[in-house]
C-alpha cells in the first residue's frame, strides 16, 4: 500500500477567524491557499498518477483541500473521516486503512501536529514527531503489506514549493 500524507493548504488566520465566533472546524482555506494547492496538486499528480482513495479530516480546510486534489483523481473514492481530525488515535486510522486493498494508493489530508506524529508512528512506531509538514506539503509512505506501526518506508517528503515546481 502507498499512503500519501498531505497537510491542508493555507487557511484563514485562526485568531482572526475566532473573532467571527464561528467554530474552528469551519475555518476555510484562503484564496492564496486555494491557488497554491491548485498548483501543488499538479506536481502531486506527476509523482503519483493514480489514487484509489482520498480521505480527509472532517474540518472544512481539510475537506476543501481534498476536494481540490480529488478533481485530478476523479476515479478515487472520496470521504471525510473523523479518524483524521485533530487529536485522533493513529490505531483507529490504521484499522480503517487495513480494510482497504493492500495494492491501493491512499491520499490522507489532515492537520499538524497529528500528521507528523502519524508519519513517525508508521515509520518507527513512536508518537514522537521527528518532522513537521508545512501547509500543503506531502509525504509518501510505502508499506509491503497492510499499514501498521513501524512498517512504512518513507519514500519522499516534499514541501509545497517543490510540489509546485513539479507542476510546470
Amino acid at each position: 500500500m502507498k499512503i500519501i500524507i498531505i497537510r491542508h493548504a493555507i487557511a484563514e488566520n485562526p485568531t482572526l477567524f475566532a473573532k467571527t465566533c464561528k467554530d474552528d472546524t469551519l475555518r476555510p482555506l484562503t484564496e492564496k491557499g486555494i491557488k497554491r494547492i491548485q498548483q501543488s496538486r499538479l506536481g502531486l499528480k506527476k509523482l503519483e498518477p493514480k489514487a484509489e482513495y482520498i480521505l480527509s479530516s472532517t474540518l472544512i480546510r481539510a475537506t476543501q483541500t481534498a476536494e481540490l486534489i480529488a478533481e485530478l483523481y476523479p476515479e478515487a473514492t472520496r470521504q471525510a473521516i473523523p479518524q483524521l481530525n485533530p487529536g485522533s488515535d493513529p490505531a483507529k486510522l490504521t484499522s480503517l486503512l487495513s480494510d482497504l486493498p493492500p495494492e491501493s494508493t491512499v491520499l490522507l489530508v489532515g492537520h499538524e501536529p497529528d500528521l507528523s506524529e502519524l508519519i513517525s508512528w508508521f515509520t518507527n512506531g513512536s508518537h514522537f514527531s521527528f518532522l513537521q509538514l508545512k501547509r500543503g506539503a506531502a509525504c509518501l509512505l510505502q508499506f509491503k503489506d497492510v499499514p501498521r506501526a513501524a512498517s512504512a518506508e518513507l519514500i519522499w517528503l516534499l514541501p509545497p514549493r517543490q510540489l509546485r515546481s513539479l507542476s510546470g
